[in-house]
């Protein structure tokens, strides 16, 4: 038996390009000589639709969408992935499921027992949880089909009943299959491999693992589908961040040592980028989108946004707008219109010292005898917010968010100024791994200037301001913003590795009041295992210092 993993980036409610893409590859998978050809979990409406689910048209789309591509299964069977109408009419209203189809009709249905609640899911709020489990016999062989969690942490949720591939062994299948819509962060390849390996093992059965491609907004899919053997050895490893298609033969996957090719392992940084780039791709492209504008200061954080949204979109499609202050330095200036020069992309210069002394002016009443403080440094922010917004308005860019998650952890940021934009590119990436991206930039020709990456990172909102006048220094945040974020440790545990108890503290309590900021942030493309947005829900008024 021949399987073909489609590997494919869906958009999510578009039922037309879906079923499109998936007969496209039908075929394709046809013509490669295929028997069953495999898609992703929710394939036809794209993952995750959310409260798109809580509309019946909805799901009659979805199932007429399975009817056209059923019409294409001739010669070839198909499994895809859709939300179905629970008939039993107990407990919720849908099933994420599973079509295996053949000879043109819908020959098997499998739904989904483990239902993820945890980080960016929230499956139980929609589906109900499957509690029944059969094989699928086709061409002689019993596939046991699982969907996406089923072969994750699956002794751990109390949600179902039974363990599916427990139940599955019992009838001795073939072959594993499991379509799944993973997201991206840049461990989870790693644990990836490791689960569908041990799995493998479990069972002792091949694994054939097909997982989605693309961005949905601040979730994006690295593809990476999977072959293993029943020893748990990694026949092939398809495309990362890359649309793609493959077929194997079940039987040299079980007898043949290294047949298939392998993509080549990526670095965190590597996988990052890669991450962030498909991340601006799609979200502009499944907008209707085709131009970006970005605040350009000359520091760092903006110059890296320029260089992935270049990448991202081509550079005659980025604005980079400069807007020096009094404060600005000349150096600044020339960095920024370095890049500018050595990425090709658009670029105006808007000099906001005029504007921001008729602020001065305005306000002199109300303010008088106040010393200048962090009121006026916000004022420059947010003028720059203005002019940012009034360039997207003109002439129809969408606004990048150039703020990095150091930042957005402690709340080193101006809402309604640098803060705003429709997309935050860089706000699950820490300041000292956006030196390391600069750097990887780099690696063929200087593109972001090397002042720029060596220069003290400074907001230049007061004469000669640094960052490391209001934080510590990156090197040792990012270190601990990390275990709290990402490790969720409190205080304690942090300080017990050593650092300085009152700076941890210090530190804890900004993340803790700046989440007001968050809440009135754009959606934040997620690269790592707990990024700001729908994957972290935190209270506003909490007083719980961890």
């Amino acid at each position: 038996m021949k399987i073909a993993l489609a590997q494919l980036n869906y958009h999510i409610g578009n039922f037309e390009n879906n079923t499109q893409k998936i007969t496209e590859h039908i075929q394709l998978a046809k013509a490669k000589g295929a028997d069953l050809v495999v898609f992703a979990e929710l394939a036809i409406c794209g993952y995750p639709p959310r409260d798109f689910l809580e509309f019946d048209e909805f799901i009659v789309l979805c199932e007429n969408a399975a009817q056209e591509i059923a019409k294409h299964c001739t010669d070839i069977a198909c499994i895809v992935g859709l939300p179905i109408k629970n008939e039993i009419l107990q407990g919720k209203d849908l099933f994420n499921a599973a079509y295996f189809i053949e000879d043109a009709k819908v020959k098997a249905v499998v739904k989904k027992a483990l239902l993820p609640t945890y980080d960016v899911f929230d499956e139980y709020r929609y589906f109900e949880p499957a509690t029944e489990f059969s094989c699928i016999d086709f061409k002689g062989k019993k596939i046991a089909l699982t969907i996406c969690e089923d072969l994750w942490n699956i002794n751990d949720n109390p949600l179902y009943v039974s363990n599916p591939m427990d139940e599955l062994i019992k009838e001795q299948p073939d072959v594993m299959i499991n379509i799944a819509a993973s997201p991206f962060s840049y461990t989870h390849d790693d644990e990836r491999i490791k689960v569908l390996a041990d799995n493998a093992k479990k069972y002792h059965l091949p694994v054939f693992y097909v997982n989605q491609v693309g961005a949905q907004t601040e979730i994006i899919f690295d593809g990476g589908s999977l072959v293993f053997d029943a020893d748990g050895e990694m026949k092939a490893e398809m495309k990362y961040f890359e649309e793609d298609l493959q077929v194997f033969d079940l039987e040299e996957v079980e007898n043949v040592r290294n047949k298939y090719p392998k993509s080549e392992r990526l670095t965190d940084i590597e996988q990052i980028h890669d991450a962030l780039v498909l991340g601006i791709k799609d979200y502009f492209r499944k907008s209707g989108f085709s131009k970006a504008v970005l605040g350009l200061s000359g520091g760092i954080d903006s110059a890296v946004v320029c260089a992935l949204a270049c990448r991202a979109l081509g550079p005659e499609n980025v604005m980079a707008v400069l807007m020096p202050s009094k404060f600005s330095s000349d150096h600044s200036v020339q960095d920024a219109l370095d890049l500018v020069n050595n990425i090709g992309c658009m670029h105006e210069i808007v000099p906001i010292k005029e504007v921001a002394e008729a602020f001065d002016h305005i306000l002199a009443p109300a303010f008088k005898g106040l010393p200048f403080n962090l009121t006026e440094e916000n004022i420059q922010a947010r003028i720059r917010g203005i002019i940012n917004m009034a360039m997207s308005n003109k002439f129809g860019y969408i606004l990048l968010n150039t703020s990095n998650k150091s930042e957005c952890a402690v709340g080193y940021g101006t809402l309604y100024g640098d803060m705003c934009g429709a997309i935050g590119v860089i706000g699950d990436v820490y300041k000292m791994q956006v030196f390391e991206l600069a750097r990887y930039i780099n690696k063929e020709r200087e593109i972001i200037p090397i002042n720029t990456i060596v220069k003290p990172p400074s907001a230049e909102l007061r004469p000669d301001q640094k960052d490391s006048d209001s934080l510590p220094e990156y090197e040792i945040l990012d270190k601990i913003l990390y275990q709290h974020i990402e490790k969720k440790q409190g205080s304690k545990a942090i300080i017990a590795q050593g650092f300085d108890e009152a700076l941890v503290q210090r530190i804890l309590r900004m993340v803790n009041i700046a989440e007001f900021k968050r809440y009135q942030t754009p959606p934040i493309l997620r690269v790592s295992p707990k990024a700001f947005g729908m994957g972290r829900r935190m209270p506003i008024v909490g007083k719980y210092m961890a």
